[in-house]
């Protein structure tokens, strides 16, 4: 964790705001900086969310950082941790059931059919799965915005850079990834903020 408590403060007068308007006080709400340069921010179950320090330094404002902050606190809400954890492990036994029964007598496939179906189960059902939560949170995140009083206009420029910089990097095509495209993200969170 961050040692940081300017970047802490920020993260926690950001997230005040986003917390009250998602309206679910049974949670614990809990936010917290890694000092990391990465660009990355993610959640666990019941309010745990962390965002690296390298994306608070990317956002170039608040609204810019809420809009990070209100798509990872709508994960939470759309209860997408969770929801992920159970399709894996679903996915993790259909796989191991499918390998007992297709693996031949001596189980001389057993390492082909999983391979097999492991990478079907991951393109197949897991990655799709994972964008639509993606785009199901910034939709979301967007609508804590707006209840938040923050200018939900920021998520489209924030990821208007992201997608800037990823373009730079080069980025996977959509059905290799656990992101949306980045023109169907864009043009999906235009949508939502009313653009």
């Amino acid at each position: 964790m961050s040692n940081d408590s300017a970047l802490h403060d920020r993260l926690a007068r950001i997230a005040g705001p986003i917390t009250l308007a998602a309206n679910r006080g049974d949670l614990r709400w809990e936010f917290v900086v890694f000092d990391s340069a990465e660009l990355n921010a993610f959640v666990l179950p019941n309010g745990k969310v962390a965002v690296f320090r390298g994306m608070m330094e990317f956002a170039r404002n608040d609204d810019e950082l809420a809009a990070v902050v209100g798509h990872e606190v709508a994960h939470i809400l759309a209860r997408h941790p969770a929801e992920r954890v159970s399709q894996q492990l679903a996915t993790q036994a259909g796989v191991s059931l499918a390998q007992l029964v297709l693996g031949g007598e001596n189980g001389e496939n057993a390492e082909l059919v999983a391979g097999v179906l492991g990478l079907g189960a991951t393109y197949g059902v897991l990655l799709p799965y994972s964008r639509t939560h993606e785009l199901e949170a910034d939709r979301l995140g967007v609508e804590l915005m707006k209840k938040a009083g923050m200018e939900p206009f920021g998520a489209v420029r924030f990821w208007e850079r992201m997608i800037a910089r990823q373009d730079r990097q080069g980025a996977p095509p959509e059905a290799l990834s656990t992101h949306p495209a980045d023109e169907r993200r864009l043009a999906e969170l235009k949508t939502a903020v009313g653009a």
